[in-house]
């Protein structure tokens, strides 16, 4: 009898249903754990839908996890039974190649095991997630979770947050820098928080003047209208770094201007974009990328948040509306991310 419930997809147009499969028995460095809860990222959805052309069917998606652990393997050193812990998009990677050496899991040269999805190298098909009872890992890509945080806001910070923390971090954002975060949804909200912490001043940069008042709530300075040619006239040059999170294709040139010389926005929506090459020649100004962040920058992540108090605004629900929190999300009809109460599985 399969020893672990869930909710899968089975079809890119049909809905998420009840699905039961088989998790691996624990081995020598492997840590089981009970799933509390799951936050829902958008990306969950464009596989379930195949939007991305890579699906295999069934799939249980669900990549922001947050439980308690139940068993260790016999060469597990970190974790024990009882502890509070977290996975992210990660489940496994070579560790031998130079990004993997380097902690940039998520660039492996033969390719990161996604939490769902990916091949599964243990058990044969494709990775499961954690719209499920339990799941077992890897001790390499289990996290550490403060009890200080409220665990409900906590899933999305494995994927969300540290999709918008990574590049903060890696560009040295801090004190006595202007910091423009573009987009107020899932990333956006974070990328705002974290920018704020870290002692940037932040504005907030939308196309919604609706948004402002939630923005200032959330750590941001000012808000800057992206439709108002004036206004963003007036604050060309002035940009210490630009974190676009526009999750839809866009167009990034009336963006490029606000950079000051030699500074840089860097994209963590994976969307098609229009870019002139002459906003970047003039003003030496630069565009770049970041993908989630190695398991070593998202521990570094959650200890952020515990010292800060950061998490996600969050509204929880069942897995029995798993759909119905799909279609409010491909709506923008949530502030700013759901999490399934894996209980009422």
């Amino acid at each position: 009898m399969p020893n672990t419930k869930a909710y899968a997809a089975y079809a890119p147009d049909q809905d998420l249903k009840p699905f039961e499969f088989d998790r691996r028995s624990v081995g020598d460095d492997d840590v089981k754990v009970k799933i509390d809860y799951c936050g829902i990222c958008h990306s969950d959805i464009h596989f379930a839908h195949d939007d991305w052309g890579m699906t295999e069917y069934p799939v249980v998606p669900g990549h922001e996890i947050i439980g308690h652990v139940t068993e260790v393997g016999s060469k597990v050193t970190r974790f024990k039974p009882g502890d509070l812990v977290g996975i992210g998009c990660m489940v496994d990677s070579c560790r031998e190649c130079t990004p993997c050496k380097n902690d940039l899991e998520q660039f492996c040269e033969k390719g990161m095991v996604m939490t769902y999805g990916s091949p599964d190298p243990e058990m044969g098909g494709v990775t499961q997630g954690g719209y499920s009872s339990q799941i077992v890992v890897k001790e390499h890509f289990v996290l550490n979770i403060s009890d200080k945080l409220d665990l409900k806001g906590v899933p999305p910070l494995l994927c969300a947050g540290i999709t918008t923390f990574s590049p903060l971090n890696q560009w040295k954002v801090g004190k006595g820098q202007k910091v423009g975060v573009i987009g107020l949804g899932g990333l956006g909200h974070m990328g705002v928080k974290f920018a704020a912490a870290m002692g940037a001043e932040v504005v907030m940069i939308t196309r919604s003047p609706e948004k402002g008042e939630d923005a200032k709530r959330l750590g941001a300075s000012s808000v800057l209208v992206s439709t108002d040619q004036e206004a963003m006239a007036s604050q060309a040059g002035t940009f210490d770094f630009l974190l676009n999170t526009i999750p839809v294709a866009h167009d990034i040139n009336p963006y490029m201007p606000l950079l000051k010389f030699n500074k840089t926005m860097v994209l963590v929506g994976a969307t098609p974009i229009e870019v002139h090459s002459m906003q970047m020649i003039f003003g030496n100004r630069h565009l770049s990328g970041s993908l989630i962040g190695g398991i070593k920058e998202t521990q570094e992540m959650l200890d952020f948040c515990a010292e800060h108090n950061i998490v996600s605004d969050i509204e929880m629900v069942n897995i029995q509306d798993v759909n119905t929190a799909y279609e409010r999300v491909m709506k923008g009809d949530v502030k700013y991310r759901f999490v399934i109460d894996m209980k009422s599985l």
